[in-house]
């Protein structure tokens, strides 16, 4: 019982991680980055790779299928960018009121350049206020609102 358990997990942590993967190297393929049209290019793509049909009723039900739960994993990681060489993560999903920067590691207060290199590494620097007079900081967050209320 414990093996077939094992077996179990390890095959959920590697769909887990190949989901992952495929997120992180097909989001940027989708322009304009960024937005809700992105996302929906990215999922119409995920489901003709997965078999779904060009119809709308073969796409809703492809969406259908994903689950709210699932979906939301990959909006998340379609939204976020991990900077490794700044050791911040930006979170920008649209159908959110702010784009979110924080600490990889510890929390700690951010310094101004280090969001402004962040914004301009994930090129978001035309779609955010870039004037830290509008940020708001919290104690290892930075949210800063975008220019205009994107579609969600």
């Amino acid at each position: 019982m414990a093996e077939a358990q094992s077996n179990n997990d390890l095959q959920g942590a590697l769909l887990h991680f190949a989901v992952q993967e495929l997120v992180r190297h097909q989001r940027e393929e989708f322009p304009p980055l960024w937005t809700r049209e992105s996302w929906a290019k990215f999922l119409i793509w995920l489901a003709l790779q997965c078999g779904a049909g060009v119809q709308q009723q073969e796409l809703e039900a492809f969406a259908h299928a994903l689950g709210p739960v699932l979906t939301g994993r990959l909006r998340r990681l379609f939204f976020e960018r991990e900077l490794s060489d700044l050791d911040l993560k930006v979170m920008a999903d649209p159908a959110e009121a702010q784009v979110l920067v924080m600490p990889l590691g510890p929390a700690r207060p951010l310094a101004k350049a280090d969001v402004r290199a962040a914004l301009e590494q994930v090129q978001l620097t035309e779609l955010v206020v870039v004037d830290p007079g509008s940020w708001q900081q919290l104690d290892a967050l930075v949210a800063i609102p975008w220019r205009a209320a994107p579609e969600a």
